[in-house]
Formats: structure tokens, C-alpha cells, sequence
């Protein structure tokens, strides 16, 4: 059994068990700062961890970047094709091999397949080579006092400050803008409660030690219900018609159902009934690319909640495990920029949650979108296009 931060972990544990002071956001810095310097020393924080809590401060680039995140507003062919380097590939190929002792151990041990393991890797920081550069308090302060979406990242901070208290962190780690810190961007509390000592050197050392980071990941994916020996995302083509309104990741139907619709594998071959339920996934409408999403695919939201990165991280882990390239067929024209938005103000409008007039296609409008087509009597795929806003 690989070592891991028992100790730390307990105390984690300890203190996120027993009532804690009001996770409040905003107000005076200075005052919500030393308040959070009082709910910290409670929690058992010591002298290391205060000092360096008392030396953050707000960083404006940071507030910058959270409203900033316009790449998700990209379709999946957009993102994907961007994001599926042959430089990713073929790294991803070559730490697969270089590393594969490591990988077999945490696939052994947390049932996780390397490739799943090598693609967030790739996607977070190109294997290690691009970890962020903000200062991770300060960022996780930031976005704490911040009152746009301060509950998740005021958890982090008395994991951090623990970590950089026992001396297992520096207090000017710096990482990513949101908080997260090493090769595959683990936020604190991951790394308090699922680091692993891959290399056995008695360190987990999240930014430097590739077997660290390969068998942390695997131990953080394990935790969020991988499903050991399950498949997470198989492309697939479907017919011209078929039941529409019961398709989508959630609406999760027996591959026996699915294969009688006529959906087959990407080469148009039958599929295999595996006794396994899986929802029927069309990024880009019903006429683009096609996926069938597993139990082990909704592992991937726990990671990050936009269905455009997650979708392209678990075709990357295909890719990595031997699958070509998808098939990208023509979908129909989608809507971008000011007419996504307004599309999203008229499903306002009508009442739906759309999760803000942002001109992203989150799961939110995804849904609202649905009940639009069902009561238009349009083919129930979720995609935003001309003829929808036209009918709106």
C-alpha cells in the first residue's frame, strides 16, 4: 500500500466535521481577513500557515480571468480539434510507455486505465510543463471574498494553509488562477486527502514527481465513483431518426434499447450489449458527432462542469487507448456570440434557468433548449441553431 497523508487527512477531516464559522463573502477585506485568520487558528493552523494567510492579498488578474472564460463558448469540434495536439498525442504515448510500471500500479490499485490518468495530464498543464503561475492563496482568497462563487473555493484555504503549515507546500506555491496546484491542477483539498507517495521517496510532491501525480489522480478519480473495468465514452452513429426527446447524458437507457433504435458503433457495425445503460450524447445537434456516455463519463463532471471540456478530455483518453479520431459529419449551423445570447435572453424570458446570458452553451441552456424543441416538435438534441432562435 502506497503511503499517504494519514495524518493530515484526519485532521482534515476533524475540522470540516465540527461547525465552523460563517463562510461569508465580501465587506471589508481587512475585517473578513482576520476573521478568516480566526476560523484557521481554530482548525488547528499554525504559525507558518497564519503568516503566510496574513501575507495574501486580492489579486485583480485573477478576478480578470473567472470572468474571462470565453474558450468554453467554442463548440467541441472547435475545442477539441484545438486542444487534441499531435503534440498531446504523442507525448501522452510516450509518458504511457515511460511511466508504465506507474501507471499499472494505479490502475492495479484505484481501477483507473492510464490512458483516463495521461489525458488529464495532458489537458491541464502539457504533462507538467505549464502549471500556472498565480500565487495559489492569494488566487484562493480572491475568489473567496469574491461573491460570485465564493463556495467553491472557501474550502480550500484551511487545506492549503495546512499544507503549507506542515511544510509540504511553500507559502508562494503558485499554480493555476482557480486554486489548483500541480501537474494535473489539484485543488488543495484533493491534495491534502488523496495525495499519494507514487515514487516512495516519503514526499508527495504533486508539481515535480510524476508517479506522485499519476497515482494521486488516479486516487482522486476513484473518489469521485470511477467504476472499475466500466467503459466511460464510446463513439457511435445514429440513425436519421429515432426517439430524440430520450437521448442526452442523463437519460441514461439499457444498450439493448439503444441497439434496437439502430444506433451502431462508429463504423457501422453492431454494438455489443454489455448489460450497461448509457445516454446518447450530440455535442453539436443530432446531424454532428455522436457518443455513448457510461456511469464512468459522469466522472469527468465531478472534475470540471462544462460538457465541452469534459467530452474532449474522455475522447483524449480514447484517443490514448487506441481509438481514431471522431467523426465530425455536418451538424447544423449553431449559434455563437450575440446570437447565443440572444437566444438565452428569450429562454429567460420564457422562464428557463439558463444559467446567465453568457453566450456559453452550458448544461443549463443545453436543457432549456430541449423543452423548447420538445414543444416545437423539433428533433430533441439540445443544439442552438438559426431556425430554433427564429421560432422563438
Amino acid at each position: 500500500m502506497v503511503a499517504r497523508f494519514t495524518a493530515l487527512a484526519a485532521l482534515f477531516v476533524s475540522f470540516v466535521a465540527t461547525p465552523v464559522m460563517a463562510q461569508e463573502c465580501g465587506g471589508d477585506f481587512a475585517a473578513w481577513k482576520k476573521a478568516l485568520h480566526a476560523e484557521a487558528q481554530a482548525a488547528g493552523v499554525g504559525e507558518k500557515g497564519l503568516t503566510a494567510l496574513d501575507n495574501s492579498d486580492i489579486d485583480p488578474k485573477v478576478l480578470q480571468r473567472d470572468r474571462a472564460q470565453g474558450v468554453f463558448s467554442q463548440t467541441f469540434a472547435e475545442f477539441s480539434g484545438r486542444m487534441i495536439s499531435d503534440y498531446r498525442l504523442k507525448q501522452g504515448a510516450a509518458n504511457l510507455k515511460k511511466y508504465a510500471d506507474v501507471f499499472a500500479r494505479a490502475e492495479k490499485e484505484f481501477g483507473v486505465p492510464g490512458p483516463v490518468i495521461a489525458a488529464f495530464w495532458a489537458l491541464e498543464t502539457d504533462f507538467g510543463a505549464v502549471q500556472g503561475d498565480f500565487h495559489t492563496l492569494s488566487a484562493l482568497v480572491t475568489l473567496s471574498h469574491d461573491c460570485r462563487r465564493p463556495q467553491l473555493f472557501r474550502p480550500q484555504i484551511i487545506p492549503l494553509l495546512t499544507l503549507i503549515d506542515r511544510g509540504i507546500l511553500p507559502a508562494d506555491v503558485t499554480g493555476a488562477w482557480a486554486g489548483e496546484i500541480g501537474q494535473t491542477q489539484i485543488l488543495p483539498s484533493d491534495y491534502l486527502l488523496r495525495g499519494v507517495d507514487g515514487d516512495g521517496d516519503g514526499i508527495v510532491d504533486l508539481r515535480n514527481s510524476a508517479p506522485d501525480v499519476i497515482m494521486t489522480t488516479g486516487n482522486k478519480i476513484l473518489s469521485r465513483g470511477w467504476k472499475r473495468g466500466e467503459p466511460w465514452l464510446i463513439e457511435v452513429r445514429v440513425p436519421d431518426t429515432m426517439p430524440w426527446e430520450q437521448t442526452g447524458r442523463t437519460n441514461k437507457l439499457p444498450m439493448s434499447r439503444l441497439i434496437a433504435w439502430g444506433i451502431t458503433d462508429r463504423n457501422g457495425n453492431p454494438l455489443k450489449d454489455n448489460g450497461l445503460k448509457a445516454g446518447v450524447v450530440l455535442p453539436m445537434g443530432h446531424k454532428g458527432p455522436a457518443f455513448l456516455s457510461f456511469d464512468n463519463y459522469d466522472v469527468y463532471l465531478e472534475w470540471n462542469q462544462s460538457i465541452t471540456y469534459t467530452l474532449t478530455a474522455a475522447h483524449l483518453a480514447t484517443r490514448l487507448a487506441g481509438e481514431p479520431p471522431f467523426e465530425r459529419r455536418t451538424p447544423e449551423a449553431g449559434l455563437t456570440g450575440d446570437a447565443m445570447k440572444s437566444l438565452q435572453q428569450k429562454l429567460h424570458d420564457k422562464g428557463y434557468d439558463v444559467g446567465g446570458i453568457d453566450g456559453i452553451l452550458g448544461t443549463n441552456t443545453r436543457e432549456a433548449i430541449r423543452q423548447e424543441q420538445i414543444r416545437l416538435g423539433l428533433p430533441v438534441d439540445g443544439w442552438p441553431t438559426p431556425a430554433l432562435l427564429a421560432n422563438l
